[in-house]
């Protein structure tokens, strides 16, 4: 059995978009992102909207983070994660 590097989180969006990270919709709740990262063994994947538009990306700690939260709940949705203000701007 070989041994995988870890998967470094791009710093962006735009710079994660090269990557084979999974695309998932941001309404996908933090539970199956979370099973999501695990099973593709990622640690990022990319965000997408209703018109499957790249709109951020969110990374396993970012999960972990919000999952450790005394406000977490199972409804918590991704767009929820990456808020508006750690969205990377378009170009």
């Amino acid at each position: 059995m070989q041994s995988r590097p870890a998967d470094p989180a791009p710093t962006t969006v735009f710079a994660a978009m090269d990557t084979s990270a999974p695309q998932v919709c941001d309404d996908m709740t933090v539970e199956l992102a979370s099973s999501v990262m695990a099973g593709a063994h990622v640690g990022h994947l990319l965000l997408c909207d209703k018109d499957d538009q790249c709109t951020g990306l969110v990374t396993r700690a970012q999960l972990a983070v919000v999952r450790d939260s005394p406000s977490y709940t199972d409804r918590i949705r991704l767009r929820d994660v990456v808020d508006a203000g750690e969205r990377s701007p378009r170009p």
